[in-house]
């Protein structure tokens, strides 16, 4: 756990340390707190689902120190009239800011060029004539495709704004935005754009959103960001893609199985593979810490939940 909550979890709460407990000894530890344990706090990898949660009787409220609550079982507990929270906008920049980050650092190959420099090959020769053919491609005034024109998506399109690009999207509804174009079909949106940004929520519709329908159709000069939720995209679909020649590279935050990563997306050079550090800057993560804890506190106190979900 982020150590700035935890200290503050621990200053204020009696805090079970669940993460701390061996795989197979945390059903025993579960059931000998079962009774005194009123509250989880939860995150982008680990939630609340049906199992914890019907093994705690007492639960009142979940927690998640994330934007997402695809890790919560939302229908159980609407249920069981337990409340969850989750932390919005205060990470939006952060998010956004690394979304541009990622189409920056594969369209200019920033990763590679700097290990060509580390590694001495300069004084062979320009980078992409001794290594293989590499061609550094340009970001400023690319059609951007985006998934999901919700907070983090409408922050990735005003940034790729600035870069002078158009900005397309497609969302469960349009929006009254003149200047972005919609697309009621993500196939569509991809055939129409030169990089898909993924920013969208997870739900069982947009579970694989990213299929190999939708690749195709980015097609062999399309670079695929996402800094959604894994589960976005069919990661069997992607390899294959880069490793065809289907899809010109990846920008990826986000993985299905998190922490687990498709092996071949790690010997692949036009591809950017980064440990899920979308938020993960120390203002943020201690705005994100503030609001569970404010969560918690208003719910113990019967106020008015900052941020609730249900």
């Amino acid at each position: 756990m982020y150590s700035y909550l935890e200290q503050e979890l621990q200053s204020r709460f009696n805090l079970f340390k669940l993460w701390q407990q061996p795989p197979s000894k945390i059903p025993e530890f579960l059931k000998s707190n079962q009774r005194t344990i009123k509250a989880v706090v939860s995150n982008a990898r680990v939630g609340a689902d049906a199992q914890l949660i019907d093994s705690l009787p007492n639960l009142e409220i979940v927690a998640s120190f994330s934007v997402g609550f695809d890790k919560i079982d939302l229908k159980r507990c609407e249920e069981k009239g337990i409340r969850v929270t989750n932390t919005p906008d205060v990470l939006t920049d952060d998010v956004a800011d690394l979304g541009i980050a990622l189409i920056l650092a594969v369209l200019r190959k920033i990763c590679p060029c700097d290990g060509f420099v580390r590694s001495g090959k300069w004084k062979d020769g320009d980078f992409g004539i001794v290594t293989f053919p590499c061609f550094l491609l340009q970001f400023s005034s690319k059609p951007v495709g985006i998934v999901g024109l919700g907070r983090i998506g409408s922050a990735i399109a005003k940034r790729a704004q600035a870069f002078g690009c158009s900005i397309s999207y497609h969302s469960r509804t349009q929006k009254p935005l003149k200047h972005y174009k919609y697309y009621d079909n993500i196939v569509d949106l991809a055939k129409n754009c030169s990089i898909l940004v993924v920013a969208c929520s997870l739900t069982d519709e947009t579970r694989h959103i990213v299929n190999r329908e939708v690749i195709d159709a980015l097609g062999p000069r399309g670079i695929l960001i996402n800094v959604g939720r894994g589960a976005h995209v069919d990661e069997p679909e992607l390899v294959s893609a880069l490793l065809e020649g289907r899809l010109a590279g990846a920008g990826l935050d986000v993985y299905e199985d998190e922490p687990e990563v498709p092996d071949p997306l790690l010997r692949l050079d036009n591809v950017l593979l980064l440990p899920h550090v979308g938020s993960d800057t120390v203002e943020t993560c201690n705005s994100m810490a503030d609001l569970v804890l404010a969560n918690l506190e208003a719910h113990f106190n019967s106020r008015p939940l900052p941020t609730p979900v249900i």
